[in-house]
């Protein structure tokens, strides 16, 4: 499901309306959030403001690697299911598999 209108900046949680202690970031992002709200025409439009949190990307790094706790399997694209009475129940229940989403 998209926003009906955005402004997108690649900053981390929590900090998507500016860096702490810079007005003129914070200010930035606003005007072009307000400017968005008189222009766009459609719902789901989206305006990447293509600013920077830091010179290079390593504030993600931490972010993307999993943590060394995590026990979680593997995701895969194809549902996976513990044995294959579990895998009739599902089907049986939503009707195909693809159709899951749908439901």
């Amino acid at each position: 499901m998209a926003p009906p209108r955005a402004v997108f900046v690649d900053y981390p949680l929590g900090h998507t309306s500016g860096k702490p202690d810079d007005p003129a970031d914070q200010d930035a992002i606003l005007e072009a959030a307000l400017r968005l709200l008189e222009a766009a025409v459609a719902p789901g439009t989206i305006v990447d403001l293509d600013l920077r949190w830091a010179e290079d990307d390593s504030w993600k790094l931490p972010l993307l690697a999993p943590e060394p706790d995590d026990e979680r399997s593997e995701r895969h694209p194809e549902p996976q299911y513990q044995n294959e009475e579990d895998r009739r129940a599902a089907e049986t229940a939503v009707g195909c598999a693809g159709c899951v989403e749908l439901e």
